[in-house]
């Protein structure tokens, strides 16, 4: 009976830990900015997986029609592919983050390829668009106590969310603004995808016809969009 106990103790902790691996807002495994003051009037978006072409370039016409500011995490060996891509993000105000060099599931990375991942996209980023923000988001959210270890030795703060369109799947804009539309709260950080890790040019439209449906949204109802260094120092 002990045995049994403890065996299904043990497959229980197994099971909490790798959700916890995945999960945007768990915080096991190091801590990690998923939204902001519950309740405010401010909302985060970010954009994983690029920059895109053509998608990020309508995505930020978008966002200028509007004039709010987002958050892009680049995936390095887009940024080499499209460096004039991820300098107009940074012109057009937006934050730069980075989302590693070849995008994979960091659990499963050795310390050294983990620091790799991070120093090369953070290279390319620099090459493209000079300085740019400290913020780090990991791959699918996937982490263990190594990954947010590197990335703050390395000077980077790493961020998830807590609500997301599942755009990734590439639905329709009207299935996207649904699952976002159905957890809005205020101080979300809310992630969609301008690219995909699978390919460059993968086709994002739904996300920016989403997006732009959002936006007009929320901002009829009084939210405020911000970039996450904003959302992470409301003082700023």
């Amino acid at each position: 009976m002990l045995g049994l106990a403890i065996a299904t103790g043990a497959l229980v902790g197994a099971t909490t830990a790798g959700y916890q691996s995945l999960a945007p807002t768990g915080q096991w495994f190091g801590r990690a900015f998923c939204q902001g003051r519950r309740g405010s009037k401010q909302i985060a978006l970010t954009f994983d997986d690029g920059p895109n072409d053509p998608h990020t370039l309508h995505l930020l016409d978008v966002l200028s029609k509007h004039n709010v500011h987002a958050t892009f995490f680049l995936i390095g060996r887009y940024v080499h592919q499209r460096p004039d891509i991820a300098a107009e993000i940074a012109k057009r105000g937006h934050v730069v983050g980075n989302h590693t060099f070849t995008h994979p599931l960091l659990i499963f990375q050795s310390p050294e390829s983990i620091r790799r991942e991070i120093t090369q996209c953070r290279d390319a980023i620099h090459e493209a668009v000079g300085g740019h923000s400290n913020l780090f988001r990991p791959p699918w959210g996937g982490r263990r106590p190594a990954v947010f270890h590197i990335a703050r030795q390395l000077g980077l703060e790493p961020v998830m969310w807590n609500i997301t369109g599942h755009d990734w799947k590439s639905p329709l804009p009207e299935i996207i603004e649904q699952k976002v539309g159905l957890n809005i709260r205020g101080g979300d950080v809310i992630l969609l995808h301008d690219g995909s890790h699978a390919a460059f040019g993968a086709n994002r439209s739904a996300t920016v016809t989403a997006t732009d449906r959002l936006i007009a949204r929320y901002l009829a109802e009084g939210y405020e969009f911000v970039g996450i260094p904003k959302m992470m120092n409301p003082g700023l």
